[in-house]
């Protein structure tokens, strides 16, 4: 039977749950125990699909196509592992199971309710995601006392009793603030975040402290008595010079101990050479590159998240630091390429939807391609790869996408009708459907092009498999013409253009996947590794 570590958050949110939660994960997992991972989010919604990101941050989509919260994003670049749709579920996606079985009888007419049918849906939910690991690390999103996430709340602390349980341990992530004008760290907000646990029937077993200065003994000893936890499992969480460094920190502070002790795990010796090699190369790297990077949500850097943190991973392997320089590309329309791309190593032009900034975009892959600028373009960046080829070089000042401009006679990125989704079924895309509903979503096969950058790349391998998140596609109409003028298609997956590179060119790729998606820090990705590796080297 599966044992549970759950992760909740008091006093305020942001405060590192998702990171603490992966690093516990990683730990475990290198001390050789198989590891799931859970994100539970209370809000309504069924799915980040639809949500701004600048409000949410990056839809992070999953090898079965889900999109999902971006601590999965997190969870997989620490523990090196595809988790699937089921380690990540929201309130919406709970009540709409609940209410789909009651339309159709399931209940048998009774009154539905909070408990025990809410809460008894999210229990069966957690043990799914549970079934076939050793441990189940679940982070519970929001902050205690939030009235949307009771009934979480309610569901975990029934698990404590529940015989197909093999046993629970409850870390609470919680704020010690240093008041600076008294000179002291204060400890009754974590006090009154714990009690609001206690009245909902949940004892924490440990407290993450997370602080900007370091906690005294005589802290932590008064912390752990008043919450009622042992000495041992008050740890701290400073501020990291890297995310990636907080796996040891904790380590460090003998974290596994006390959850090794209530969970009956044994004795764990997690061996983190490597990784502690990597964090290394992170914090103090040899080498310099600098990415100008060109996007439209750059208000919240979270909307790339994945993205910077693939750079990073590349950047370790590399013993490099990868200084990015944000480029908005509105401001791009303003004041042209040259002026704020000149001092770039490579140009990075990521994906979005929409119209704003896209003329910008063209801009940036333009002063890259003929500038001799190592280039890479992801998603909605390679299909506008294609759209300025046409202009500039084949000489279709009107080419477009029709996700753009829908009059266009030269329609270089379409919407198909017709195309197989990540199960194998064929799926209708209209201008009228649904965004949500008619993505390209999740891992899809690419066959590689011999003598290509991308096969290059990906070390000679024939067919990868890299994940989508789009509606739009190449057209092929135009495939013979970008050949003949420079512009080769270099990847394909079931007939669709997925990769395309531009002759005479020291190193320029456009992909319609989001390598960014299977980084992570001890695997970089391939094409992205490839990319800074090329900037690196034009210096």
């Amino acid at each position: 039977m599966t044992k549970y570590i759950f992760v909740t958050g008091g006093v305020l949110s942001s405060l590192g749950k998702g990171i603490t939660a992966a690093s516990i994960g990683t730990l475990l997992k290198h001390a050789g125990k198989k590891v799931g991972m859970l994100k539970i989010d209370p809000y309504i919604n069924v799915d980040p699909g639809t949500m701004s990101p600048l409000e949410h941050g990056e839809v992070f989509v999953t090898k079965d196509g889900a999109e999902t919260d971006l601590d999965i994003g997190n969870y997989e670049r620490f523990l090196d592992t595809s988790y699937l749709k089921t380690s990540n579920f929201t309130t919406g996606q709970v009540y709409s199971t609940v209410i789909e079985r009651e339309r159709a009888g399931g209940y048998l007419g009774q009154t539905i309710q909070v408990i025990p049918h809410i809460v008894g849906e999210i229990v069966s939910r957690i043990k799914a995601a549970g079934e076939g690991h050793d441990i189940l690390v679940v982070e519970l999103g929001g902050t205690v006392g939030d009235i949307e996430g009771l009934p979480f709340m309610e569901a975990i602390r029934q698990m404590k009793h529940d015989d197909e349980v093999a046993g629970t341990f409850f870390i609470h992530v919680t704020l010690i603030p240093f008041i600076k004008a008294a000179g002291e760290l204060k400890s009754k907000p974590t006090q009154h975040s714990v009690q609001e646990l206690r009245r909902i029937g949940i004892t924490p077993q440990m407290i993450i402290a997370r602080s900007e200065n370091a906690l005294p003994k005589t802290f932590k000893k008064k912390l752990a008595m008043s919450c009622d936890v042992h000495a041992d499992s008050v740890v701290e969480a400073l501020d990291a010079a890297s995310i990636y460094d907080v796996p040891m920190s904790f380590l460090r502070q003998n974290i596994l101990k006390p959850i090794a002790k209530e969970l009956e795990l044994g004795e764990l010796e997690p061996d983190m050479e490597e990784w502690d090699n990597l964090v290394k190369k992170i914090v103090q790297p040899k080498g310099k590159v600098v990415i100008g990077f060109v996007g439209k949500y750059l208000a919240l850097k979270e909307s790339y998240k994945s993205l910077i943190e693939a750079l990073i991973h590349a950047g370790a392997h590399l013993d490099s630091r990868v200084e990015i320089c944000w480029v908005d590309s509105e401001e791009i329309e303003e004041k042209g390429a040259e002026a704020l791309l000149a001092d770039c190593d490579g140009v990075l032009v990521a994906g979005g939807f929409g119209n704003r900034g896209v003329e910008g975009k063209i801009q940036a892959i333009n002063y890259a391609r003929v500038n001799k600028v190592p280039y890479l373009g992801i998603c909605l960046g390679m299909q506008l790869t294609l759209v300025e080829y046409a202009r500039n070089v084949l000489g279709y000042e009107d080419a477009n996408s029709v996700e753009f401009n829908e009059e266009t006679t030269h329609p270089m990125i379409y919407l198909i009708d017709n195309f197989l989704d990540q199960s194998g079924g064929m799926q209708l895309r209209t201008h009228q459907s649904p965004m949500g509903g008619t993505l390209r979503l999740g891992e899809y096969p690419c066959d590689t092009k011999e003598g290509s950058l991308l096969r290059e790349a990906y070390n000679g391998e024939k067919t990868i498999y890299e994940r989508h998140r789009h509606r739009y596609e190449a057209n092929p109409t135009y495939r013979d013409a970008l050949e003949a003028a420079g512009m080769i298609v270099t990847g394909e997956s079931n007939g669709l253009i997925e990769a395309v590179e531009v002759k005479d060119h020291p190193w320029f790729l456009g992909v319609q996947f989001h390598p960014e998606f299977t980084s992570r820090l001890q695997t970089p990705n391939p094409s992205i590794l490839a990319f800074v590796d090329a900037a690196l080297k034009s210096e």
